[in-house]
């Protein structure tokens, strides 16, 4: 099928995204794409352009024609990932002679690329579809599929932060309501782009430059690019999504606590279970001996919470940007900063706060990682199929959306449901679950089987019985997405589950 959209960008943003069907995949991919060719399909490789004598256009005629017959050989980079290597030139040619197009048509290019990834890079294909971060994804495709002569952290950051763009303008789920990743989303896709950023190179100087940039400062102080730099790091990433109504910006640790008190956004119980996008303040001086209450030394972002691990991206830590793991209710914990985000649910791996209860027809009322009933009895291989093939109704989850297209969401069966639904469908046959969408805190009944250590693990640690038990996590989209604690000695459940094992 051609890709749709208004400019080539959005073309291939949507081509990606609907057989990817993870933002941040697509988002790294374009990033990448964007970095060897400037999107553009007929892109001659620049440093060949002279010896050659052809630009873009020529060349592009010239292989289509058949003057010029050095295409596979010539080792000159051409196309949307600047394909080189002789061999996959070659594949590249055939598939573009096989599909009767021009080698520079955009169509074909992206069609060669979806079979490239699936064939001989079937890893790097998985790794688009399950990650975490635009970072994690652009990384991978970075040194393991373009594979560059320079492969430093200079590049993987900018590379990275072309893709956090792209998910900005394409999958940015800001308040006022577009369909993708959440403001909290957001928050945490940004510091992941900077992790690797470090005083030993001076790449951490970029977010004092930032912090600085803004005004007023904090107490009127600007930061000197020796100083502790945790807080500053929270405080740009404010800056940059565009949060510090509700993130405010300081430098220091202690008066960071004090300005989300009074924003009334502050958690001082240590045992919180915290959601991605919070903000994780330690006191290295902590005693574990009940709630601590000391000045603070040290604060991150967490990015996700996986049963009793939270995970935690930090500016400072040992002079860079890394991640940290800790225990829920662990030790040095401080509390935490629970900005008041607009955007919804989070569905990266963590907690997340529960999407509104949908409206039954709504044209698009639910989201990605809801739970939804399927009433129709057709699926599509893609958004704007003509046809599809015949499935069963039943309980299924939302994977994806596509906005204005004729089938807008993708749908995937709960194991046990009846359902066999496996791809796009209408919006007239995806409705609300009677009871109303489960939150994080809700008591629900448990109707037994297995339970995990993860929410997207593979096997189950063992199956307790049926009982009572309250929801301490959501992880949207995940396999196993409801983490639960038996409330009594009925059920001995104490992990993730799947959402058909839950009912309110």
């Amino acid at each position: 099928m051609a890709p749709t959209g208004n400019n080539t960008e959005a073309r291939i943003w949507n081509h990606l995204k609907g057989w990817i069907l993870n933002d941040y995949g697509v988002a790294a991919l374009m990033g990448n794409l964007y970095a060897e060719s400037g999107l553009n399909p007929r892109n001659l490789q620049n440093s060949y352009e002279k010896r050659l004598d052809y630009t873009d256009d020529t060349y592009t005629a010239a292989v289509d024609s058949g003057a010029y017959s050095g295409f596979v050989r010539d080792a000159a980079g051409y196309g949307l990932a600047q394909w080189t290597y002789w061999s996959r030139k070659e594949a590249l040619l055939a598939y573009v002679k096989a599909a009767g197009a021009s080698v520079g048509d955009l169509e074909a290019q992206l069609g060669f690329l979806r079979k490239e990834l699936a064939e001989s890079y079937p890893s790097i294909l998985a790794a688009l579809k399950s990650a975490k971060s635009v970072r994690e994804a652009s990384d991978v495709i970075l040194t393991k599929y373009e594979r560059p002569a320079d492969q430093s952290e200079k590049v993987k950051i900018k590379r990275a932060g072309y893709g956090q763009t792209y998910l900005s303008k394409y999958a940015g789920g800001s308040s006022a309501g577009k369909e993708g990743e959440t403001m909290r989303q957001k928050f945490v896709s940004m510091a992941a782009s900077y992790i690797g950023c470090k005083e030993a190179d001076g790449t951490h100087r970029q977010i004092i430059d930032i912090y600085n940039g803004h005004k007023p400062l904090a107490r009127g102080y600007a930061m000197k690019y020796t100083d502790a730099w945790c807080a500053t790091f929270v405080s740009a990433m404010a800056i940059k999504c565009g949060l510090t109504d509700i993130i405010p910006t300081e430098c220091g640790c202690g008066q960071m606590i004090q300005l989300f008190q009074k924003l009334g956004a502050w958690q001082e119980n240590d045992a919180h279970v915290p959601q991605p996008g919070d903000v994780i303040f330690y006191d290295w001086d902590d005693s574990d001996i009940g709630d601590n209450t000391g000045w603070p030394d040290h604060v991150g972002i967490v990015e996700s919470v996986n049963g009793s691990d939270i995970k935690v991206i930090e500016g400072n830590m040992s002079d860079a940007v890394g991640r940290r793991t800790l225990k829920v209710n662990g030790r040095y914990i401080r509390g935490y900063g629970v900005p008041k985000f607009k955007g919804g649910s989070s569905s990266s791996a963590g907690t997340g706060t529960p999407a509104p209860a949908p409206s039954a027809g709504s044209p698009l009322a639910f989201r990605v990682g809801d739970v939804v009933q399927f009433t129709g009895s057709t699926h599509y291989a893609n958004a704007n199929a003509a046809s599809g093939p015949a499935c069963k109704p039943g309980k299924a989850r939302v994977t994806a959306i596509s906005k204005n297209s004729k089938h807008p969401y993708h749908l995937i069966a709960v194991s046990g449901s009846g359902s066999t639904v496996y791809g796009w469908v209408d919006a007239s046959t995806v409705q609300a679950i009677a009871g109303g969408a489960i939150s994080v805190g809700d008591t629900v009944h448990f109707a037994g089987g297995p339970h995990y250590t993860s929410a997207n693990a593979a096997s189950s640690s063992s199956s307790p019985k049926a009982g009572p038990a309250k929801v301490t996590a959501i992880s949207k989209g995940a396999k196993h997405p409801y983490h639960v604690v038996h409330t009594n000695g009925q059920s001995s459940v104490y992990g993730w589950v799947d959402a058909d094992r839950v009912t309110k």
